[in-house]
């Protein structure tokens, strides 16, 4: 078995026409302030499963990571700090708010040994695996 990145489906319409207005001036207006989704690498070795997420600009104390039945979960949120001091931006690409992102572990991830990591922007956790055994049996012919 493979990890498994979980998609939570959104609704792509809404079922209300005031409800597609709300989701028009809420993605518009607050357009900053809305979730987003950081970009996450995923590799694979003999010994363990590793989880790369993108977040710069953020402190370790502002993620939350969960595991509960198999589920990762890991969660953070990037405010836009209000410091101008003389600057005025023309543009802000950066994406701030909340984010999360769920992935379903492979049965051979030793959950108990989960390690994470922050630094240089870049969120690491090291997933370790069992080690394969391996079931052999000699067979006589009779």
């Amino acid at each position: 078995m493979k990890l498994v990145r979980y998609n939570q489906l959104e609704p792509q319409m809404p079922a209300s026409f005031s409800g597609m207005l709300d989701r028009f001036f809420s993605d518009s207006v607050g357009a900053t302030l809305k979730q987003f989704n950081p970009a996450v690498d995923i590799a694979e070795d003999e010994k363990s499963y590793e989880i790369h997420v993108a977040v710069p600009g953020m402190k370790k104390a502002d993620f939350k990571i969960d595991l509960v039945d198999g589920k990762l979960t890991i969660s953070g949120e990037r405010k836009l700090e209000e410091k101008k001091e003389g600057k005025n931006f023309h543009s802000i690409e950066t994406q701030y708010g909340s984010f999360k992102r769920s992935f379903f572990l492979p049965e051979d991830v030793i959950v108990d040994n989960v390690e994470a990591s922050y630094e240089e922007g870049l969120l690491r956790l090291l997933l370790p695996k069992q080690e394969k055994k391996v079931n052999k049996a000699v067979i006589e012919v009779k």
